[in-house]
């Protein structure tokens, strides 16, 4: 199997083990901080277990060697993680993964500013129209009864915070990040077990605490960390993409959560144009 084919299959199995996580948070019976707690302090200890497992006593010291920009990649991504959860509780489901959809221009933006990274006429071109993308989704969120405004910025603030998490990733490409994901999700997981009572779960509730920590977030954590270390960042956002598509869907299709009219047409602008961006730098790249 050449890298491009087992990068391919990475990614795709990290996407699809996350298109259910904003299914999990609606299907859960807690608040929003207790559901946080227990998909980022599981996916957290068992990703940590899995580290010591493959590096024993090396594991402190290749979590050390992440260095200062690991520390930022595990506060954004923390960050982001806690935020995702508040987002999915206080706004349609079809709103967040379309919201989400747009963290490549944030990436953008922060590599502009942070690394001096050019931005070319095609990303300024895709942020305009994006952000037009954005602007039809927050108008329906005050025509759809799923969703609300204030969902909509906590996803605009875990695309803005998981873009800087990405951005200090790729500011140290030459180190990989994967120790650095215990920390992220332990961290988010104690950063709010103060609002919060972990243990106010139903007995009922918790194959589905351990799916979704434990299992789901955890696979797709490790699979997309490792996916773009085989195939460009352009395939990657690509197949990314596909979450935006099929949560909503399942969503819909298992609880009968409506995306609504002015969703779609955002989200559809927001994919179509991200989506064509991606294909561009694609071609451009194909051998002659």
């Amino acid at each position: 199997m050449n890298n491009q084919t087992k990068g391919l299959l990475i990614t795709t199995i990290g996407v699809l083990f996350v298109v259910p996580d904003a299914l999990f948070v609606r299907l859960i019976e807690a608040d929003a901080l207790t559901i946080s707690f227990w998909r980022n302090f599981l996916t957290g200890f068992v990703t940590l277990v899995c580290l010591f497992a493959v590096y024993r006593s090396k594991t402190l010291s290749k979590i050390k060697a992440t260095g200062k920009n690991g520390m930022i990649y595990a506060g954004f991504s923390g960050f982001s993680s806690i935020l995702f959860v508040m987002a999915v509780s206080n706004t349609s489901v079809a709103n967040v993964v379309f919201i989400l959809a747009s963290m490549p221009i944030f990436a953008a933006l922060f590599s502009w500013f942070w690394l001096g990274e050019r931005i070319s006429k095609r990303m300024v071109w895709t942020i305009i129209l994006v952000a037009l993308g954005l602007s039809v989704i927050a108008f329906g969120s005050s025509t759809n009864a799923n969703a609300h405004w204030t969902g909509d910025l906590m996803a605009l603030g875990v695309a803005a915070s998981f873009a800087v998490g990405l951005t200090a990733a790729r500011r140290a490409k030459a180190i990989s990040m994967v120790p650095a994901i215990p920390i992220a999700y332990i961290g988010a997981a104690l950063a709010v077990l103060p609002f919060t009572a972990p243990l106010d779960i139903l007995p009922s509730q918790w194959g589905l605490v351990a799916l979704h920590g434990g299992f789901f977030i955890l696979i797709s954590t490790s699979f997309l960390a490792l996916g773009p270390r085989y195939i460009p960042s352009a395939e990657v956002a690509l197949l990314i993409l596909l979450e935006s598509v099929l949560s909503p869907l399942l969503v819909w299709f298992v609880i009968g959560e409506e995306p609504g009219k002015w969703a779609i047409i955002g989200g559809a602008i927001v994919i179509s144009v991200l989506f064509a961006s991606n294909m561009i730098v694609l071609l451009r790249k194909r051998p002659s």
